[in-house]
């Protein structure tokens, strides 16, 4: 079964890599008339290699040829795109240092065009065909599962929701009888070894609590007499909420992470950063050196009082700072009652004067957190500082709170552009909203970051009801 899986492995690389030669090859006819010059053999030959290096070495990274028999055809063409958009970038590479006259736009779109669609098509077909021969009952994996707790059967729900793995199951062996499995109890585990001896069993998944260790080793000892590979399923990972962790090795130990946070990661940090001084310079040159004098000047004369208003907040590793805005409530109102409990700002909120409102409604009132970014206290994107009495409140009542508190805060982030701002006073979207928070330090991207100012301003332009 591991030689059939390399050999698959084998073929869908070769079959990517002719289509991609067979792409350039199309685009060179169809717009300079000819495969090679003769003088120029030795260029064209390195700009293939060089398309041909760049896609095997980005497909390793974003994984386009791992297992596909657990991975649907969605996944599969998120990481297409990827991959061709870096055999985009690498024509553009090689017009720029090789100064290729014939490497035009045109090229370029037609190339992209056409391999994108080619690839995507035999990506379709491969899954098809294998889809009718397991249909067949061929390329089928047969499955053995010890342990019919929580474990067993969420794994079994998995492969009998997902046809398209191309898995078909024995059945279970527990030593607590089963009688809800629909017939696919076995029996105990001390009937494994007649099992693997009367039936074709592929893989053999275990799937028991941690403390049966000693009855996983001999599990493990029975399998290895025969031709069947074992399978682990930790029961740590009940203790994973969502679909963002990592498996490492330390030394010879394996460490299961419980999300990953790439945001954190030391290069990505550094391009988030740069882009925070960039976008910041940018607001404050192109937008501030106008409009900072005419606000001041509407708050000045509207309400009483100073044009800032200063907060103190909690940071990246609970680290405390003071965020700016303009002022956009009176004066004298407090944002804390009696209680010592926060207050929140609501519809209509009686603390909040005319241009007050309008700069809440339309942002603006944030525009003085960009000096915060400079700094370093904040990001443009990430998840909304909370004030200090706010973060002590909801520390403790809010399901995975200061998570939060991984990343560097933003002035806008993934919860508010889809509408989780201004009150949040009960329970429930409080915590919708750190849910929306940890999605976006455990899928964060650059790409994303983009989309959510975009969003941002869009939003900003065309009003936002959440917005008071």
């Amino acid at each position: 079964m591991l030689s059939i899986r390399k050999s698959l492995h084998f073929i869908r690389s070769f079959l990517d890599i002719f289509i991609l030669l067979t792409s350039y090859f199309f685009t060179k006819i169809l717009i300079s008339k000819h495969f090679f010059e003769i003088n120029n053999f030795s260029s064209e030959f390195l700009h293939l290699l060089i398309i041909i290096f760049v896609w095997i070495f980005i497909s390793k990274v974003v994984g386009l040829y791992d297992e596909f028999r657990t991975n649907n055809f969605s996944f599969e063409l998120i990481s297409i795109v990827k991959c061709v958009i870096a055999q985009s970038l690498a024509i553009i590479f090689i017009q720029f240092v090789f100064n290729e006259n014939q490497i035009t736009r045109f090229f370029i779109f037609v190339f992209t065009t056409s391999f994108f669609i080619s690839i995507v098509i035999e990506k379709y077909f491969f899954r098809l065909i294998f889809s009718v021969i397991r249909k067949r009952g061929r390329n089928l994996r047969s499955l053995l599962i010890v342990g019919a707790g929580e474990v067993g059967e969420k794994f079994y729900s998995s492969i009998t929701n997902n046809s398209h793995f191309g898995y078909f199951l024995l059945g279970f062996i527990d030593d607590n009888e089963k009688l809800t499995l629909n017939g696919n109890y076995l029996g105990k585990i001390d009937a494994l070894q007649n099992i693997l001896c009367s039936n074709k069993v592929d893989d053999v998944i275990i799937a028991l609590p941690n403390y049966a260790e000693h009855k996983i080793e001999e599990i493990i000892n029975v399998c290895e007499k025969h031709t069947t590979h074992v399978k682990i399923i930790p029961d740590y990972f009940k203790f994973v909420t969502g679909s963002k962790y990592s498996i490492s090795m330390f030394d010879n130990l394996p460490i299961i992470s419980l999300r990953e946070d790439r945001i954190n990661e030391l290069h990505w940090r550094i391009l988030k950063r740069l882009f925070d001084i960039l976008f910041s310079l940018l607001i404050i040159l192109v937008l501030l050196s106008w409009l900072l004098p005419l606000i001041i000047c509407l708050i000045k004369l509207s309400s009483k009082g100073p044009v800032f208003f200063k907060q103190e907040r909690w940071g990246r590793g609970n680290k405390r700072f003071f965020i700016w805005k303009f002022r956009t409530m009176d004066f004298s109102s407090t944002d804390i009652n009696e209680k010592g409990e926060y207050i929140h700002a609501i519809k209509n909120d009686p603390r909040i004067y005319l241009i007050g409102s309008i700069l809440r409604k339309t942002n603006l009132d944030e525009i003085p957190q960009f000096w915060n970014v400079l700094k370093g206290q904040m990001s443009i994107v990430g998840p909304r500082p909370h004030p200090t009495p706010l973060n002590i409140e909801s520390k403790d009542k809010i399901k995975q709170y200061m998570l939060r508190h991984l990343v560097k805060p933003g002035i806008t982030g993934w919860a508010q552009i889809h509408g989780l701002r201004g009150n949040a006073k009960e329970v429930e979207i409080m915590q919708r909203r750190v849910f929306f928070d940890i999605w976006y330090i455990e899928n964060w991207s650059f790409i994303l970051d983009i989309q959510i100012i975009i969003n941002t301003i869009w939003r900003t332009l065309t009003g936002d009801a959440h917005a008071y």
